[in-house]
């Protein structure tokens, strides 16, 4: 893998939601926009890139309430899939949160998305059994 790992910059924020966008993690309701500045506001050096010199190829969210990290937008090119940038984001991710002294790093994933589920259970995560609740306090647009 050539890629280096590195916090985002102002100029990756249009390539980051276009790769976002690539790989279905957008969703009408949210601005992705809006969740990066809201992301980098709190935590900057949470919200990783994995950069080949020409390209954003990767992306990760982490975040970190004092209880429990967690990660969100984890992406890589389709192109490049199965050459590790998501475990090394990961990887990245958890390194920066244990180093917070974060003692646990968990995740949402949509039902029926086996293929992420199998992605993280071959890196240690385990399934939970809880439901998820939310409510918008901010509409995005």
């Amino acid at each position: 893998m050539s890629v280096a790992i590195r916090p985002l910059a102002d100029a990756d924020v249009d390539a980051v939601v276009v790769l976002w966008e690539a790989t279905g993690l957008t969703r009408p309701w949210n601005d992705p926009r809006a969740d990066i500045a809201r992301a980098r506001a709190v935590w900057p050096d949470l919200l990783l890139v994995a950069d080949d010199g020409d390209a954003v190829v990767g992306s990760v969210m982490a975040g970190y309430d004092g209880h429990r990290g967690w990660l969100y937008y984890l992406a890589t090119d389709p192109s490049r899939r199965g050459e590790g940038i998501g475990s090394a984001l990961v990887a990245e991710a958890e390194r920066r949160l244990e180093a917070l002294g974060c003692p646990k790093a968990q995740l949402m994933v949509r039902s029926g998305n086996e293929q992420v589920f199998a992605f993280y259970d071959a890196r240690g995560y385990a399934r939970e059994s809880v439901g998820v609740t939310g409510k918008r306090l901010i509409a995005d647009g």
